[in-house]
């Protein structure tokens, strides 16, 4: 993709306009592994920048600016969707209007300073009120983002009342309308991955950033899935108003980085350059933007090594070169189930019900669909829960297979330990992953008296790899979606998430020979209920 940035053309001036980011939705087919890693080899600065000496003026405008980011931060942050009238997004044919306003929900979860309103582009035929209500939200908008619209009235009318809006956004609209990134207008092509002109000279050092954005976007948009499409939104507000902290990523701070590096990790760099895996790993996320945590698990999940892990182990878990720190989040609140087969839920009944088919099968659970785009949509996903030979102990093995990008099938394990939290239903998860460590907090939301279907939700983070994540996945024995007969209860756990069930991508659990399942010898499995005893049927 080819992008241009132009200087501002004057208001309704067709001359200069850009053709917009026109993106078309596919799916994803390649499988993600779990969120510890992001690298950016090449991006470590060599030199430290340096500073001028200050002076009172210097001061004087340094406590001026920080005034000026006190009060920016302050601000809410106003973006404006609007969406062709009657048009149906790829999301299982889900309308346009409700996955907007499905995100301006999901926004509130990262930030409540976020402000989204969702307008569809019949404005021009219906009264004069919802005209003026649109033109009021677009004077103060700091985003507009534009889907499926082609009307040309409706087309017309975004141009003549879209001028003062920095930051406009095109998807799946009429070419005539124009993109707009930080106030620069936006031209993409597809014709090579650089820029075939820039022009003026003060634009220079926006593009290498706006190419970044840009073609950041465009990937996450074409994924088609609910995360993503909130991503996009989360990078541009992150690059052109504020920054997003769940954004802060694994980017080269400067001197500090390279010489954390180099004084505690020189062994482990020098044998994953030697490496042909790992070398490749480092080549592959360098061309991913640091914040595309989908982009960075094909990496990750394709050249995945022990001299990569040794890599990271050192870089990030041990000596946090990046000096990151994320959090958990902690939206969504989401409640587990309180009663099962009529009983108060405890802690030992939860177990089992994690526990699942495994005695009676090879696996406690198989996972028939995930919330999350970077690690929720694996091929053949088996779940493997069972106490420990310790007592109170209580482990979580997933097996799952990755498509590389080598075209390559191969199968995955991790090993997490599990400890109960206060509330029964609910546990901490955590694993070490390719060296890095990730901390999640799990509940078990709605698990059917027959043991038929499971929902299981996650709050995680990887503390030192600068990402936090959220996610759910549904369960059943066998990998297939739960009968029709249970769907009103499935979408009310769904909804306890906050999740909508076509937000949900369909594993593919088709082509699953042979997968490395086993449990450790001496450890146990059920304590109080079994997935054996049949006498419940769903209801």
């Amino acid at each position: 993709m080819s992008l241009v940035l132009e200087p501002r053309p004057p208001p309704l001036s067709k001359s200069k306009t850009g053709a917009q980011l026109k993106r078309c939705f596919t799916s994803i087919g390649t499988a993600l592994l779990p969120p510890n890693h992001r690298f950016r080899a090449s991006r470590f600065p060599l030199h430290p920048t340096s500073n001028s000496r200050p002076t009172v003026t210097v001061v004087l405008k340094t406590e001026k600016e920080k005034n000026a980011v006190t009060e920016q931060k302050d601000r809410p942050v106003r973006i404006v969707a609007v969406v062709g009238q009657g048009s149906v997004s790829p999301l299982k044919c889900t309308p346009w209007e409700e996955v907007m306003m499905h995100t301006a929900k999901r926004l509130k979860w990262v930030d409540e300073g976020y402000e989204m309103v969702v307008f569809t582009d019949n404005f021009h035929q219906s009264n004069d009120q919802t005209a003026m209500d649109l033109q009021k939200e677009l004077a103060c908008a700091d985003i507009l983002l534009v889907v499926a619209v082609t009307n040309q009235d409706s087309v017309k009318w975004i141009g003549t009342n879209s001028g003062n809006i920095p930051n406009v956004i095109c998807f799946v609209s009429d070419p005539g309308l124009v993109n707009k990134l930080g106030g620069s207008y936006v031209h993409s092509e597809m014709k090579g991955s650089i820029f075939d002109k820039v022009v003026g000279i003060s634009q220079l050092k926006k593009t290498d950033e706006t190419k970044e954005v840009v073609q950041t976007i465009s990937e996450a948009w074409d994924r088609c899935n609910s995360d993503d499409i909130r991503f996009c939104l989360l990078v541009i507000i992150n690059a052109y108003i504020r920054p997003v902290p769940i954004l802060k990523n694994l980017r080269s701070k400067g001197f500090s980085t390279l010489n954390c590096m180099v004084k505690n990790c020189g062994p482990q760099i020098l044998d994953c350059l030697m490496d042909p895996n790992c070398r490749k790993a480092l080549q592959c996320l360098n061309k991913c933007s640091p914040v595309d945590q989908v982009c960075n698990y094909r990496c990750i999940a394709s050249f995945e090594s022990p001299k990569l892990e040794a890599f990271s182990l050192c870089v990030l878990q041990k000596n946090n070169c990046l000096d990151l720190d994320a959090k958990i989040p902690e939206k969504p609140y989401v409640q587990p189930m309180l009663k099962f087969r009529g009983k108060d839920l405890c802690h030992e009944t939860a177990e089992d019900l994690f526990v699942g088919w495994l005695g009676s099968l090879d696996w406690s659970w198989r996972v028939v669909a995930g919330q999350n785009p970077a690690y929720d949509q694996f091929p053949c996903q088996y779940q493997l829960f069972y106490r420990g030979k310790a007592k109170g102990s209580f482990w979580y093995e997933p097996v799952f297979q990755v498509k590389t990008l080598e075209g390559e099938l191969v199968w995955r394990r991790r090993k997490y330990r599990v400890k109960r939290a206060n509330v029964p239903g609910t546990f901490y998860f955590s694993v070490l992953d390719n060296g890095v460590v990730s901390n999640e907090y799990w509940t078990i939301v709605d698990v059917s008296e027959d043991f038929s279907w499971g929902l299981f939700h996650y709050h995680g983070a990887a503390r030192v790899a600068g990402q936090s994540y959220t996610g759910a996945v549904l369960v059943s024995s066998d990998g297939t979606y739960p009968k029709q007969t249970q769907s009103n209860r499935l979408s009310s756990a769904l909804e306890k998430c906050g999740i909508k069930e076509w937000e949900l991508y369909t594993v593919d659990n088709c082509a699953c020979e042979d997968p490395p399942l086993g449990i450790p010898e001496g450890s146990s499995l059920h304590s109080m209920v079994d997935a054996k005893d049949q006498s419940w049927s769903s209801v």
